[in-house]
């Protein structure tokens, strides 16, 4: 994880409707932990990253964006996007479903995690809502 020392840094990556965006952010995330000398986190941000922008591509119709957050020892990855309804996170959904499960494993694999509502913070759509998670290290 960064170090308490080290100076915060954050991203944040626009991103249109798009399927594609999801690989698109997936990489760009892959990459901006390498820079930051965090590799070892790429696998669990990645799939929170992924749960998330996809949520946010499949159930909105405007645009998105995706923000990385370092600041002492916890990583935030952030989603936002321009439908201001709530997220609903399902706790049953069968374990061989094919969707249903985005909020689930975000709620499982990060320390924490939440969502508030957005007005125009962005500058995007003007209103929506923001999910993100937390990652701190293992003790």
């Amino acid at each position: 994880m960064p170090e308490a020392n080290e100076e915060p840094w954050e991203y944040t990556l626009y991103i249109p409707n798009d399927p594609r965006a999801v690989t698109m952010c997936r990489r760009t995330l892959r990459l901006i932990l390498a820079a930051h000398g965090l590799p070892h986190l790429t696998e669990a941000a990645e799939l929170v990253a992924t749960e998330l922008v996809t949520n946010a591509v499949q159930h909105t119709k405007g645009p998105a964006a995706i923000r990385l957050r370092a600041e002492g020892c916890v990583l935030r990855i952030g989603v936002w996007d321009a439908d201001p309804a709530p997220p609903r996170l399902s706790r049953h959904t069968a374990p061989d479903a094919e969707t249903g499960r985005g909020l689930t494993l975000v709620h499982s694999c990060a320390d924490t995690w939440g969502w508030v509502h957005q007005r125009d913070t962005w500058n995007i759509a003007g209103t929506g809502k923001y999910i993100w998670c937390e990652l701190t290290p293992a003790v």
